[in-house]
């Protein structure tokens, strides 16, 4: 039986692509390239690219990117976008609780969620974060964004996730014991055809990334705000983001 994160990307990249978040990439990019203040020569895993839009604008740009993804249709499209951009990235169907790179990269993203969060069991998570940490080279940076858990202790979901494109939801129970979000939604798939999907996303308090990241020995954590199209770390934190940047140096 699929989980929930794979029904949901089941012929879903085109829909994907027509979210409001996925708006920012080229602000994304351009904040994602001052981090690595603009060294072409670095090499770039970008974890649950989806569709590859970072991967693809970062190689527009001139960088080695990889890029990974659970789902054969978003990594399908991803191919495709790339070939019609003439970028060149390294596509790979990759589980990101299973991954065996060893200071391979000088950056790690996962943006918008990219497998981190989405898991079932916390544990998971925690395998997605450090394979991505072994990934990274002494002195490698983490860039990734990840639900702020301040948001739904304050915030109704229901307002939120029905913003998006081709999205509805029904019913949304979230559990501040364990920080996780369990809700009906109704989506539009890339055929028009509608589904039913029970969500289960795990909510973090940023002390929570920071005790994480501190257990793999990061050595600086820096936790923003996050605006989708508007990364900046001048953004601080707050409970009305539903999501928090999160910056690390290995």
């Amino acid at each position: 039986m699929k989980q929930w994160y794979e029904e949901l990307f089941t012929n879903f990249a085109q829909s994907y692509d027509r979210q409001p978040f996925t708006f920012g990439t080229v602000q994304e990019t351009d904040f994602i390239e001052k981090e690595i203040e603009y060294n072409r020569k670095i090499k770039i895993l970008d974890i649950g690219c989806g569709t590859g839009r970072h991967a693809i604008e970062l190689a527009k740009r001139g960088y080695n990117v990889t890029g990974i993804d659970l789902s054969a249709d978003q990594l399908a499209l991803a191919k495709k976008k790339a070939r019609s951009a003439g970028a060149e990235v390294k596509f790979l169907q990759r589980d990101a609780r299973t991954l065996d790179y060893l200071e391979e990269f000088d950056l790690v993203i996962m943006i918008c969620e990219g497998a981190f969060s989405l898991m079932e069991t916390d544990e998971m998570n925690f395998e997605i974060l450090s394979n991505a940490t072994r990934a990274l080279k002494k002195g490698g940076k983490l860039i990734m964004t990840t639900l702020n858990g301040l948001y739904p202790l304050r915030h109704a979901m229901k307002d939120f996730l029905n913003k998006q494109e081709n999205i509805s939801i029904e019913k949304s129970n979230f559990n501040p014991l364990t920080m996780r979000d369990f809700s009906k939604i109704t989506l539009e798939d890339d055929s028009g055809m509608k589904k039913e999907i029970i969500t289960n996303e795990r909510y973090y308090l940023p002390e929570e990334i920071e005790n994480l990241l501190g257990s793999l020995n990061y050595n600086s954590v820096s936790i923003h705000g996050c605006d989708c199209g508007n990364f900046t770390r001048a953004k601080q934190l707050t409970a009305d983001d539903y999501e928090m940047l999160v910056i690390a140096v290995k």
